[in-house]
């Protein structure tokens, strides 16, 4: 029970809300994206700037309370039940040094805000697949992006951040400022403190050879193989992805997909049309497409892509990252998510390597940099209980894991769950000796570990 005078003391030290259960607005406040579970937090304070997140961290400090924080609320991992929320949500400035090739963006920001702005000058940030997504999350993660082979996770593109770390104090990190905390953030940010905001590279690009050929896997069963093949020549301006989905006949699906098993290839092509269109023929060959909406667009348009679903919606997931995947694991991984599978599963297949194998200019927590696939299984929440979902997809997972270089990638897991426990242990997403010199730091900076709504990394002893 949250100690009244406590919170009002609170209140006079805060610009923004703060809003505790009862109140109106708190169970909407409360709730993101994901709907499949929320945070339940004692206190929630949805913060107007880095001085109301410093009032929240010190309040949850001397109460001995966790603090878990949520933007846009897409990749919540760990539900909080208790303890201190704070929201970034508001946090949504902008702006562009086109000089420098740089944006400064707030916590709240989603990334199509920063497309927009970058557009103006003729480029562009790291973003994923889904320009609503929260960018200062998405990018703590690591961020493996639409342009990625070319240029390498968001967090490699990463100039300073700005974060309020357990101590209650603000502080901007850089490479010189603070070389291992800069290291640590850049891939497992969540666990060092409340990101306020942060300054990403822009690349010089304006225009994409993107969009997605869709395929009837009744009528062209092989795809996900003859993909995979594809990929094995490709040049690094060219990062694609494939996904398999079963539909069911219903109503809110488009038509010309209803009762289909059909195969998504997505690509994003940055050299010129006609190259492009070269190296999409191979695809386009493997039989009759039921769309193709591969063609020149301007990067602003880089949503269409994938077209991924806008509104809230309920789903886990999970990933493993390959060194291979060759024909016969790929006739199975299409078998498990076929129109027969008893929970229906989205198999999602990432082409890494190019830039994503490189060690950037300046390291980071981005590691398992020698995979060539990520595979990914997305299980929304329909006509199936999270127990049965997260069983479905660690049959798939699992079928394929003796390829697995052993780990898992950040930014893109969706497995948390209401009791607060993850689907997978946090030493999965890092490399061995990179986990034991982020518990050090951890240790150093969380040393009660309040930072523990999310993939938690426990202080060393």
């Amino acid at each position: 029970m949250n100690d009244v005078a406590a919170v009002e003391a609170l209140r006079s030290r805060v610009r923004g809300e703060v809003l505790v259960p009862g109140d109106r607005e708190f169970a909407a406040r409360c709730s993101g994206f994901q709907t499949a579970y929320r945070h339940r937090p004692s206190v929630l304070v949805r913060a107007a700037g880095a001085e109301d997140v410093a009032a929240a961290v010190r309040y949850a400090a001397g109460r001995g309370l966790p603090v878990a924080v949520q933007a846009t609320g897409h990749g919540l991992s760990v539900a909080t039940d208790g303890g201190v929320l704070i929201s970034t949500a508001e946090l949504s400035e902008v702006t562009v040094d086109a000089q420098a090739r740089t944006a400064r963006i707030g916590a709240g920001v989603r990334f199509d805000a920063v497309v927009d702005a970058a557009a103006r000058y003729g480029l562009a940030p790291l973003n994923g697949s889904a320009p609503g997504v929260g960018a200062v999350g998405y990018v703590l993660g690591g961020g493996l992006g639409l342009l990625a082979r070319e240029f390498g996770y968001a967090a490699d593109r990463v100039r300073s951040i700005d974060i309020v770390t357990a101590d209650g104090r603000p502080r901007r990190v850089t490479a010189d400022s603070d070389p291992e905390l800069f290291w640590a953030l850049r891939g497992a940010g969540a666990n060092f403190g409340v990101v306020t905001g942060m300054e990403i590279e822009l690349v010089p690009v304006s225009r994409l050879y993107g969009g997605e050929l869709v395929f009837d896997l009744a009528r062209t069963p092989g795809v996900l193989a003859d993909y995979l093949r594809w990929t094995e020549e490709l040049p690094d301006g060219l990062t694609s992805s494939v996904s398999l989905l079963s539909y069911p006949d219903l109503p809110f699906f488009p038509s010309v997909l209803r009762g289909r098993f059909a195969a998504h290839v997505r690509i994003a092509y940055t050299g010129d049309s006609r190259t492009g269109a070269r190296l999409v023929a191979p695809l386009r060959a493997l039989g009759p497409l039921v769309s193709d909406t591969v063609a020149e667009m301007p990067y602003t348009e880089c949503g269409a892509i994938y077209n991924d679903p806008p509104q809230p919606h309920a789903y886990l997931g999970d990933n493993i990252l390959l060194r291979a995947f060759g024909p016969q694991q790929a006739a199975k991984a299409t078998d498990l998510v076929g129109p027969g599978a008893a929970v229906p599963c989205v198999l999602d297949v990432r082409h890494l390597g190019g830039a994503l194998g490189r060690s950037p200019e300046v390291p980071n927590a981005v590691g398992h940099r020698s995979a060539r696939y990520l595979l990914r299984v997305l299980m929304p929440l329909i006509g199936a209980s999270a127990d049965e979902a997260r069983r479905a997809g660690d049959e798939v997972l699992g079928a394929l894991a003796a390829d697995s270089v052993g780990g898992r990638f950040q930014s893109l897991v969706y497995g948390g769950c209401a009791d607060g426990a993850p689907a997978a242990p946090a030493s999965d997403f890092w490399e061995p000796a990179d986990h034991r010199r982020l518990a050090g730091l951890k240790a150093a900076y969380d040393p009660v570990n309040m930072f523990r709504c999310n993939r938690n990394i426990e202080p060393a002893d």
